[in-house]
């Protein structure tokens, strides 16, 4: 069995799977392995993937025959996976020399079912650092007890599956794997579930992965109908959260979360296509009249006036059935 198992979707990412690649390389070890999954790409990265396969030490090449988004291109890495840990990278990201080598290390360690880290985001010439909102650091905790409070930034809110490590036996419970076909906020349902019915986590402070934004070809500057696929993954988190035993406390976190963005993408609502524009507003007044009243009202009464104002008169709005429907 190999220590770990990194898992890298690739789809249409010529420009930059060479940096990724490379990163790869400059963390290999006789214990890794590398899938690489090419979610059909038609740009070139096919070829790159095709060499990186004879060159890269634990390189292990999967294709995909159409395209299926990262959810699916993530859960094909997952069913090929044999290490005892996991962990992934997206095809335009990359790593520090030997990140990876740290990572094991660390939750070794720690001892503990998942661990989660801080990450550099890098926009043109600029580097930010990111931290995981929840200050402990390196001891294991009880994931159930880092989701709240409802009106701060927690550990469910810094999604990034890239950003930590994962033991094989949370995949063997059916925890790591995403909804299939999400092709937006995968994410969201997927750290919710994990600190939801994971038994132990930690966060480090480890820096090793960097985080490439502002990709012409990423989902997050595209204003296609793609985008619209929040609301099936915010509705799932709100369902999967309403059967929890402990929904009560739960439910105002994942429902003020789902309104924030809402009113995040009303609030730039320009960058859509006209068309999307239109059902991304008849899609959230749905969004909202199918949470439940007790938790939104409290939410409402919570949140700052412009974006109250601006859900309550979503609210309002009548929904035509035809701008719903996918």
């Amino acid at each position: 069995m190999p220590k770990l198992s990194v898992i890298v979707p690739f789809y249409n990412v010529r420009q930059y799977a060479p940096d990724t690649l490379r990163s790869l390389r400059a963390n290999a070890r006789d214990d890794f392995e590398f899938i690489l999954v090419d979610d059909c790409s038609s740009d070139g990265t096919a070829d790159l993937l095709a060499r990186a396969e004879d060159e890269l030490p634990g390189a292990v090449l999967v294709r995909h025959e159409r395209n299926g988004g990262l959810a699916t291109a993530r859960n094909t890495g997952i069913d090929r996976a044999r290490g005892e840990y996991l962990t992934f990278l997206d095809g335009d990201d990359w790593l520090a020399p030997g990140h990876y080598g740290r990572l094991v290390a660390a939750i070794e360690g720690l001892g503990c079912d998942f661990v989660r880290t801080d990450h550099v985001q890098c926009t043109a010439r600029s580097r930010t650092v990111f931290r995981v909102p929840h200050g402990l650091r390196n001891v294991s905790l009880r994931p159930r007890d880092a989701i709240l409070p409802a009106h701060r930034s927690t550990s469910v809110d810094y999604a990034y599956a890239w950003a930590g490590i994962y033991h094989r036996r949370l995949a063997d419970r059916g925890l790591l794997h995403f909804t299939d076909g999400l092709r937006t906020a995968e994410d969201r349902p997927w750290i919710w579930r994990l600190h939801r019915e994971a038994e132990s986590f930690a966060v480090t402070g480890l820096l090793g992965v960097f985080y490439r934004r502002g990709v012409a070809s990423s989902l997050t500057q595209i204003g296609d109908v793609r985008q619209l696929d929040f609301i099936r993954a915010f509705d799932q988190v709100v369902a999967e959260t309403a059967a929890d035993t402990d929904a009560a406390r739960l439910l105002p976190k994942a429902v003020r979360t789902y309104c924030a963005i809402i009113s995040h993408h009303l609030g730039s609502i320009e960058r859509f296509e006209p068309a999307v524009a239109r059902r991304l507003k008849a899609m959230s007044a749905a969004a909202l009249r199918r949470m439940p009243k007790d938790a939104l009202d409290e939410v409402l009464a919570s949140m700052d006036a412009e974006r109250a104002t601006r859900l309550r008169r979503l609210r309002r709005r009548p929904v035509p059935a035809a701008e719903v429907a996918a």
